[in-house]
């Protein structure tokens, strides 16, 4: 009798077991379709160029003298449809354009390593095949502060100005005696298993801008979703920032070239050492020569462009002016 309950029980585990994993995989059957369905129904908002034999998205607004290049945060699901807000309202002065990094919005995903070298080359030959002129100024986002101090040290004649919005720079670490961050590995199985798109639906604003309603219109919003239950965590979200200790070490020994004005964004809400620093005291000691450089004060979240980019956009507006004026 024992043995026959016992025989019993492991059947009713087994039934159990196995229909857990066949929901598993209609799920990601399903999850599959609806992202085909959903790249073929939001199609690229910008062009499409080869990059190393791979297509990389980039978009473009505006016709002003100045040309803005905006790069994104680490994570940043889709830069395009993250940076609207700014991008409408510097577009009315100015020629502002968004390199989507493969694993980001509409670009590819890529096998070559994610070093501060290749993310760099791969930005460059974008706005190049795209036939966007520089001397550019470069507008990073967070990680991307790493790449524009790359970017200007090798490339300065192609840099004429630095806009930075709470951007890591590779001095933060040793100045706040902190560590890089780094991302577990399986997360790069989330997007393509479906547990993304799982996650929008029990939290469907977790992946979205904290803004004011309105701020970003209906169409973005589903973009935005969407993009996210094909990219989130992807493999090279997650080797970027698995890279991130590399990368600020390639880079720390280096400074904003004394002859490229800097602005810096940064928030309020800072970070307070035992010693007396913070975010403020941090970006000033990167600001260079020029008398155009200042670090600028915000309320806001990281992601100050959701929310301040009006604030932002005059600053910015000012600080071209006056680059302009230096010329």
């Amino acid at each position: 009798m024992k043995k026959t309950k016992k025989i019993r029980i492991w059947k009713v585990l087994r039934n159990i077991l196995f229909s857990i994993l066949a929901a598993v995989v209609i799920w990601i059957i399903i999850s599959n379709i609806m992202t085909a369905y959903e790249q073929k129904k939001y199609q690229p908002i910008g062009e499409l160029v080869e990059v190393d034999g791979q297509d990389m998205h980039i978009y473009t607004k505006g016709d002003g003298e100045e040309t803005i290049v905006l790069l994104s945060g680490l994570g940043t699901v889709a830069p395009v449809l993250d940076f609207e807000p700014l991008i409408n309202e510097m577009a009315k002065n100015n020629k502002v354009v968004v390199v989507e990094p493969f694993g980001y919005g509409w670009s590819d995903i890529t096998k070559k390593e994610r070093t501060v070298e290749n993310i760099v080359e791969e930005i460059r030959i974008a706005l190049k095949k795209s036939d966007i002129k520089g001397p550019y100024i470069l507008v990073p986002h967070s990680i991307s502060g790493i790449y524009s101090m790359y970017f200007a040290n090798k490339y300065p004649e192609e840099v004429k100005g630095i806009v930075g919005i709470d951007p890591t720079l590779p001095q933060a670490l040793e100045y706040f005696g902190e560590d890089a961050p780094t991302m577990p590995m399986y997360l790069r199985y989330m997007a393509p298993t479906g547990i993304v798109r799982l996650t929008l639906y029990i939290t469907p604003d977790g992946f979205l801008p904290i803004a004011d309603k309105g701020t970003y219109s209906e169409k973005n919003l589903k973009m935005t979703k969407a993009i996210s239950a094909w990219k989130g965590y992807n493999k090279n979200v997650v080797v970027e920032a698995n890279e991130l200790k590399e990368n600020i070490e390639k880079t720390v020994g280096m400074k904003f070239p004394s002859n490229i004005p800097t602005l810096f964004f940064t928030t309020k809400e800072e970070k307070v050492t035992e010693d007396g620093k913070n975010n403020v005291s941090f970006y000033q000691t990167q600001l260079t020569d020029s008398p155009a450089s200042k670090v600028v004060v915000l309320e806001g979240h990281h992601y100050l462009h959701w929310t301040r980019y009006k604030k932002m956009t005059k600053e910015i507006n000012k600080f071209t002016n006056s680059i302009s004026g230096e010329q």
